[in-house]
Parts: C-alpha cells; sequence; structure tokens
C-alpha cells in the first residue's frame, strides 16, 4: 500500500462519521461534506481514526488509497477549521468590493467584472486590494480563487494584476533601445 494511504486520518473532537454503502459524511462545526468511494478502496474506523484499506493488490488500488486518505484529510480539516486563499490585486484603479452574492472587481476594463460567489464560498475584501475566499471544501476554494485571479493574471512588466498573495511574480526587464 503507498506510504500516505498508511497514514490514519485523526477525527477531532466533535466530528461525526458515518459511511453508508460506498459513500462517506463527515459532520463537524463548520459544515457537513460527503465523499463517495471507489470499489478498489474501503475506509475503517477504529477509535477515532480512519484507516483506508485496499480491496486489490493492483498499483490503481494502491494509488487511490493515497488518494482517498487525502480526500478524508481535507475533509475533516475543513469541517473542522475551514480553508482559505488570500489574494491581492495590484494596479492603479483596481480594486474589489463584495456586494451581497456578487463580487465587483474593477481591473483596468471599460466595464466592471461581477462575479456570483458560488454557495458553500464566502468571500471577504478586508481592504480594496485584497480578497480572502473561505469555505469548507478545500477544491471548491481553490478554484473560486483560481477564477477570481483568471479575470486578470499578474503580468511579467509591471506585475499589475490579481496574484495569490504568497505568490511570486517574476518580472521581465523592459525592451531597451
Amino acid at each position: 500500500m503507498s506510504r500516505v494511504a498508511n497514514n490514519p486520518v485523526e477525527l477531532p473532537s466533535g466530528t461525526e462519521f458515518s459511511i453508508a454503502e460506498s459513500t462517506i459524511t463527515i459532520k463537524g462545526s463548520k459544515g457537513e461534506l460527503q465523499h463517495n468511494l471507489h470499489p478498489l478502496v474501503s475506509v475503517t474506523q477504529d477509535g477515532n481514526t480512519l484507516k483506508t484499506v485496499v480491496n486489490d493488490d493492483s498499483k490503481t488500488a494502491n494509488a487511490l488509497a493515497g488518494t482517498t486518505r487525502a480526500l478524508l484529510q481535507n475533509i475533516v480539516t475543513g469541517v473542522t477549521v475551514g480553508f482559505e486563499r488570500k489574494l491581492t490585486i495590484i494596479g492603479v484603479g483596481y480594486r474589489a468590493q463584495v456586494q451581497g452574492k456578487v463580487l465587483d472587481l474593477t481591473l483596468g476594463f471599460s466595464h466592471p467584472v461581477k462575479y456570483e460567489i458560488p454557495e458553500g464560498i464566502t468571500i471577504e475584501t478586508p481592504s480594496q486590494t485584497e480578497i480572502v475566499v473561505k469555505g469548507i471544501d478545500k477544491q471548491k476554494v481553490g478554484q473560486v480563487a483560481a477564477d477570481i485571479r483568471a479575470f486578470r493574471p499578474p503580468e511579467p512588466y509591471k506585475g499589475k494584476g490579481i496574484r495569490y498573495t504568497d505568490e511570486n511574480v517574476v518580472r521581465k526587464e523592459a525592451k531597451k533601445t
């Protein structure tokens, strides 16, 4: 079995785990998430830990066991702590603000960009140049942050655009005459 799949997933106090057929449901203080298991992998509960078990001796089953364990860890972390991605807007006149369920972005286009906030995601704008995307589903939080960044990715000459706060943009030197 893969090294990742050998590590158990610890269930913190206050989280509930249930399995029905091939669907796992984990409830925590932040919410509830579900995951459908692949037929080659099963999950067993031992006290407050979850272990992934391979139903086959194939390479595919080993890979799926590690993936399933990582997904379960992300679900447990999401329903207890939650996930967040921070974005920074750089550029003169570039700004963001949340109005209800819509993120309103001014990014130097001839029109404002409006982004509908999906269900299960909260977006905050502590300042006009900062965006914080929060949620319990790691994949959804990352996808929403990537969608927002895609409206105006950072350009390599002046660095203007939307970037992740921890992202390092490699700047190019301007053309010399």
